[in-house]
């Protein structure tokens, strides 16, 4: 009885330790996974953003739709606001006066560096993110989501402004580049 009891803490630990470390594991492949998804939905924006013309960065499909260029930048401020704002705890950037990642007067190629940019910053905080907190819960427009969420309708979210910008490239008589496989 005498060797059982000392060895208890050492078994209690081995228990926990068989338990915990496939949750933490199945984490790390969601975040290593999501990184995947992002770095190639990344590279398949950038392409669609190069090929449209410039000229036609205006263009909108109804007159209150957004145009090409902001869909574009959209894209680049919701990343910025889902990661380093609502998962980072970062002060958001207001709307109405921080024009970094708004259209402003930026060209085609300052743009498309701007979702670059954003891009990786996002995907560096995304890798330095600590898995442990991303079953967290948070407001997200009145609905209870845990931060796992959050990247996935980041993911969604840009899909949807993508998705948009094809179509535009379309009514422009212009083809979309094909579509690239998981992302």
């Amino acid at each position: 009885m005498k060797v059982f009891k000392s060895k208890l803490p050492l078994m209690v630990m081995m228990l926990v330790s068989a338990f915990s470390t496939p949750l933490f594991a199945q984490e790390d492949v969601f975040i290593t996974e999501y990184l995947e998804r992002l770095e190639s939905s990344k590279a398949y924006l950038i392409l669609v953003a190069e090929i449209m013309p410039e000229d036609q960065y205006t263009f909108k499909a109804t007159p209150e739709s957004m145009s090409f260029a902001e869909h574009l930048m959209h894209i680049a401020w919701a990343m910025d606001w889902h990661s380093q704002s609502l998962m980072g705890g970062r002060e958001a950037r207001d709307w109405n006066t921080d024009t970094e990642l708004q259209v402003a007067d930026k060209t085609k190629e300052e743009m498309i560096a701007k979702i670059d940019e954003t891009f990786d910053k996002t995907i560096d905080f995304i890798k330095n993110f600590d898995v442990d907190r991303l079953g967290e819960r948070l407001d997200y427009f009145g609905q209870n989501r845990t931060k796992r969420q959050i990247l996935l309708l980041l993911a969604d979210h840009i899909t949807h402004h993508r998705a948009q910008m094809l179509v535009y490239m379309r009514l422009n008589r212009l083809k979309p580049p094909r579509y690239v496989l998981y992302q």
